[in-house]
């Protein structure tokens, strides 16, 4: 447990899996080469060091760049979370005006999951020069599973309860559908990012933030703000506490994978959700099957099943999903996660057109509350060390200059120092 505990932050817990991006290991030669050329040009002539600062300027040109990009793409990436998750949370909800068996969906919708890996190879089929066998990949990403790889002692130990956790998830939120409309169902699992921080920091051992605590204090607050909004009827109680269950089951299947298995690649995230796919196809089968013949989940004729409806709902989370574990290597993880939250007023105009919910004073301060928690888990670690020295810079820009020579090379030399300072942090 301690030899994870330094390795996960709350922040990072909240992406499940967390994954290592590939391009690290480019980008670190990169910056050993610049660090290299600088420092053999800097004992040369004078007319070295202007050859450095253009490189210098062009290192910086390429990072700014590089983070507009990440940033276009972030955008991209925000709109595709937001409409894959309320898309699937609506239409889910449809669903179950004709075909109420919120099981089956959640072992069709699961099924998919299988798909992670082929899809995974193709990519590195398409993008890496070394290509490997499909036998050969799976042996290497195994190698995530231990030096045995994926043996059946560490399939019931390591894999089989994530699995478990998964559909459990899924289960309870589409029963919390059942209940209560979508706009209050995807504002409570919103919860989870609270309910993360809280289990890394009991569980994990990390970090405490004060900001954090507040932040999941006003969740709890917007929980209980949510329930009384309607009266504290049993219906809608009922809802809450199923959808506040799904969340609680998110929250630990993250934490979990963080202290059982620790960070993953791209290729082992995706073999492991493969295999909850497949081992929700090969295992959890009868259950659906025990459900039809007693009538739970009946349906009269398979013709009457909207597989369109399924197929839609399976699909939407499918590639929510890919977008939530996978999304990081072209943006920041903030980025994804705003999606998630941007999702509640999206679900709150789509349920407001059809008159499905009223929007009284006490539902709209809960659903304001769990969001600002939600967002205020988003900041970073040194959040408040970036607020002190923006607020230094700004004063610094609004003093006047008080010489006109001094000044203006004390300036230079002032910039040309920062300018080394933060090469040589980038190259760090």
């Amino acid at each position: 447990m301690k030899k994870h505990s330094a390795r996960v932050a709350p922040l990072s817990a909240c992406n499940s899996p967390v994954l290592t991006l590939t391009k690290v290991e480019g980008e670190d030669r990169s910056r050993e080469n610049v660090v290299g050329t600088t420092d053999t040009q800097s004992a040369g002539a004078a007319g070295a060091e202007s050859g450095s600062s253009r490189r210098r300027l062009h290192c910086c040109i390429r990072v700014t760049a590089v983070q507009v990009r990440k940033a276009l793409w972030g955008v991209a990436m925000v709109m595709c979370v937001c409409s894959s998750w309320a898309g699937s949370t609506q239409l889910a909800k449809l669903t179950f005006k004709q075909f109420d068996a919120p099981f089956t969906l959640t072992w069709f919708a699961t099924t998919w999951n299988c798909l992670f890996f082929p899809l995974y190879y193709i990519g590195h089929l398409c993008k890496n020069p070394e290509r490997q066998t499909a036998r050969q990949r799976l042996r290497e990403c195994c190698r995530f599973f231990g030096d045995d790889g994926l043996t059946p002692k560490v399939f019931f130990t390591k894999v089989a309860p994530f699995g478990l956790l998964w559909i459990l998830t899924n289960y309870l939120y589409l029963q919390a559908l059942r209940k209560i409309n979508t706009t209050d169902v995807s504002a409570l699992f919103c919860c989870n990012k609270a309910f993360v921080f809280l289990l890394s920091w009991i569980v994990l051992r990390d970090r405490f933030m004060g900001v954090r605590i507040v932040a999941a204090i006003l969740a709890i607050a917007g929980i209980v703000m949510m329930t009384y909004a309607d009266g504290f009827h049993s219906h809608s109680v009922i809802g809450i506490a199923l959808v506040v269950a799904s969340a609680s089951m998110s929250a630990l299947y993250k934490v979990l994978f963080k202290m059982v298995l620790g960070s993953a690649k791209f290729g082992e995230a995706a073999l492991f959700l493969s295999i909850v796919g497949s081992t929700n196809f090969v295992f959890v089968s009868f259950v659906p099957v025990m459900l039809y013949f007693t009538h739970v989940e009946y349906i009269e004729s398979l013709r009457d099943i909207p597989w369109a409806y399924l197929c839609g709902v399976a699909a939407l989370l499918f590639a929510f999903n890919v977008l939530v574990n996978f999304g990081i290597a072209i943006t920041y993880p903030t980025l994804i996660s705003l999606g998630i939250v941007l999702s509640v007023p999206v679900n709150a105009m789509v349920d407001l057109y059809t008159c499905e919910i009223h929007f009284n004073s006490v539902r709209l301060i809960a659903v304001f509350i769990i969001c600002l928690g939600f967002l205020m888990l988003l900041l970073p670690e040194d959040w408040d060390q970036c607020i002190i020295q923006l607020s230094q810079k700004l004063r610094k820009r609004d003093e006047p200059a008080e010489g006109s020579g001094e000044a203006g090379a004390g300036t230079g030399l002032n910039w040309r120092g920062r300018a080394r300072t933060s090469m040589s942090t980038y190259a760090l």
